[in-house]
């Protein structure tokens, strides 16, 4: 009886699968771990893909996550997927020479029409589409204040992949400028977004493809913001020094921008500088950023990242610094941020009332403390952040509270 590996392959699908040496099950396993390592939703049983490789039990849909999940994998469309495999042009009578030749025309071929199939797609890259693209990182900021990154990530990720291929395969110069500035909107917030839920390699590098993007958009400002950004990992993993070294820089990148932009890298840097225990020279950068903060966001020109700046932020920020250096002053400035803080920012109350756990401590207030981690948990839990669940549950011996 003949195998199911003598049939010759009904698509080109189980032909790859077939090069790659796989069974199906094997191919399913793989097609698990290729999700869970990329981002990606989709999923596909060894029966689902049966049905797949067979023109006769083919189902009638494919769901859009299991599509771009196979795409992901071969690089290849799942119209080409799903067709007959790739002609081979192979004469079993001719040299082994001129099989070999035959083989590597149709893959030229077939390649060929790839990368034609996509410029073009590019090239169908308008303002319409350039202002659709950047909204739904836009769209996906907003509701991240709210609920947190935990049900965001992976969608977000899919659509920075999505920007990636327009970008490799545009020509138009602008177009490219225009796509790789929402390329950096949505890896920074990727980055921010990793690092609350505890995925710091993949928030480093994030911010590090960012930072890449950036210089195609030959954007001083994008390219410092980015850079200041990913600073915030140097500090959170203990490079202190490296952290300020690095905010430093994206200073001096972004020197010529807009106030606003100024006065964010020059918080930026005041937080980093406090990280180190740089207690006089954090506090300066955080004297400069309130003296070039802009009262009307309006009257600022040029392209610039969001920075989501106000005075409200700017003194939870300061706060913040004044808490990890243990200075008195970090409790009336942070119950004051606390006080004004804008509900719509559910993530940042969760960092306010970490840091008054940390500032009260400091200040032998252990009651105040332990109502501050009260409600700390309350917020921490709503949004799933990581990264504050871990602050919470470092330094907090003395207090010998419950992480949990």
């Amino acid at each position: 009886m003949r195998s199911e590996r003598d049939r010759p392959p009904s698509t080109l699908l189980e032909l790859k699968i077939r090069e790659r040496g796989m069974t199906l099950d094997e191919f399913v396993q793989h097609a698990e771990d290729f999700a869970r390592e990329h981002g990606e939703r989709g999923t596909i049983s060894t029966r689902h893909l049966q049905r797949l490789i067979s023109p006769t039990e083919r189902p009638a849909s494919l769901r859009p996550a299991t599509r771009r999940l196979l795409e992901a994998i071969f690089a290849t469309s799942l119209v080409e997927l799903l067709g007959p495999p790739r002609p081979r042009l192979v004469d079993t009578d001719l040299p082994a020479a001129e099989v070999r030749s035959s083989t590597l025309v149709a893959d030229w071929q077939r390649e060929s029409a790839e990368v034609a199939r996509l410029v073009a797609l590019s090239a169908r890259v308008d303002q319409e589409a350039l202002d659709l693209l950047a909204s739904q990182v836009e769209n996906t900021r907003r509701l991240d204040r709210r609920f947190g990154a935990a049900t965001l990530l992976g969608a977000l990720r899919l659509h920075a992949q999505h920007v990636k291929q327009l970008l490799t395969h545009a020509t138009d110069p602008r177009i490219r400028r225009s796509l790789a500035a929402v390329l950096v909107d949505a890896h920074t917030l990727a980055g921010w977004q990793s690092l609350d839920r505890g995925e710091v390699v993949k928030a480093w590098w994030h911010y590090g493809t960012a930072c890449e993007a950036a210089r195609i958009t030959e954007s001083a400002a994008l390219h410092a913001h980015a850079l200041a950004k990913q600073a915030v990992v140097l500090s959170d993993v203990g490079r202190t020094t490296d952290g300020v070294a690095m905010s430093s820089h994206a200073r001096s990148i972004g020197g010529s921008g807009t106030a606003m932009l100024r006065t964010w890298l020059a918080a930026a840097h005041g937080e980093a500088l406090a990280a180190a225990g740089e207690r006089t020279a954090s506090l300066r950068a955080f004297d400069e950023a309130a003296a070039t903060l802009p009262s009307d966001r309006t009257s600022d020109s040029g392209e610039e990242p969001y920075v989501g700046l106000n005075d409200v932020h700017l003194a939870r920020w300061r706060g913040h610094a004044l808490a990890r250096i243990g200075d008195p002053q970090a409790v009336p400035v942070l119950t004051g941020a606390l006080r004004d803080h804008d509900a719509e920012f559910t993530r940042a109350e969760a960092a306010l009332r970490v840091d008054l756990i940390f500032a009260y401590l400091a200040a032998d207030d252990t009651t105040a403390a332990h109502e501050q981690h009260r409600a700390a948990v309350v917020v921490i839990d709503t949004v799933g952040s990581i990264r504050h669940r871990y602050r919470l549950g470092t330094g907090l011996e003395s207090l010998r509270l419950p992480v949990n």
